[in-house]
């Protein structure tokens, strides 16, 4: 099965838009925003797991989704980063971060993808990639 990270094809794009590209990791996203300002950090390098890291791929990119998810903080005011790694129907090495709110949707609990979509216009999608990459700057 052909690799949509890596290919960065239509069924990317049909389901997130590109936000930045770091030093080990491709940054998008999520054109779902039930979780307002939720991305994926994906490894730019196909691997499935963990352990296929070297030590400092390995700390790169998690040092790359710490700063993400404190960005997705600051710019959403979230009480909570859910950190969400799969990779059963998409083996390349990505992990989700969905901000989550006290008392707001599914709080409590993990996030699924089963509500109905919430697709934004354009203008909106540019106003929260702009205000993403405005708290992501200067981390790092």
């Amino acid at each position: 099965m052909s690799c949509f990270y890596c290919e960065k094809d239509q069924r990317l794009l049909d389901l997130m838009l590109p936000l930045t590209e770091l030093n080990w990791a491709n940054v998008y996203l999520f054109r779902d925003q039930n979780h307002r300002g939720r991305c994926v950090v994906a490894l730019k390098e196909h691997k499935d797991e963990l352990f296929q890291f070297s030590p400092q791929q390995r700390d790169g990119f998690f040092a790359e989704v710490a700063a993400v998810a404190q960005a997705i903080s600051e710019y959403t005011k979230a009480d909570k980063i859910n950190y969400a790694i799969y990779g059963d129907l998409v083996s390349h090495f990505h992990v989700h971060l969905v901000p989550k709110h006290r008392d707001g949707l599914q709080w409590g609990g993990p996030f699924t993808d089963d509500l109905p979509k919430v697709l934004l216009a354009d203008q909106e999608y540019e106003e929260i990639s702009q205000g993403l990459l405005a708290h992501l700057a200067p981390l790092l």
